[in-house]
């Protein structure tokens, strides 16, 4: 304690149980700066899950189907999660079986990009299909 004290500095205990216990003289707040500085660095690395969405109607038209399969391929090479949907406005929810088609040709067409992570399912008026892009090596 009379070293940290002529130093001016902090004697910080790292090995509490160890016998004779391990100390060790350190700036603290120093300490606890660099700590949360890695901290952040860590969290700034982590990699972010972005989520794009793709929206259809139950009678969705060829051209429409192609050039909206066009972005979902571009968003699964991008690395993002693709979140598409079927949105049944009105009287149109007796269509839920082209709805599902359509989602499943859909996770057909970009198979090779990503996996489907749930098949679809309706939830009110919207029938979802979840599929994640492909790790890469």
């Amino acid at each position: 304690m009379e070293m940290a004290q002529a130093e001016e500095l902090d004697l910080v205990m790292i090995a509490e149980k160890a016998d004779p216990p391990v100390c060790k003289i350190i700036d603290y707040k120093k300490f606890l700066y660099d700590q949360k500085k890695k901290q952040k660095e860590i969290a700034a690395k982590a990699q972010k899950v972005v989520i794009k969405e793709i929206r259809f109607g139950p009678q969705t038209d060829d051209h429409d189907y192609e050039f909206k399969l066009k972005h979902a391929r571009k968003f699964l090479e991008e690395g993002a999660k693709l979140k598409s949907f079927v949105f049944f406005r009105g009287r149109s929810i007796i269509y839920k079986e082209q709805g599902e088609l359509l989602l499943l040709r859909l996770a057909q067409d970009v198979s090779d990009l990503g996996k489907v992570e749930a098949l679809p399912h309706l939830e009110g008026k919207r029938m979802f299909i979840l599929i994640a892009p492909i790790k890469k090596n």
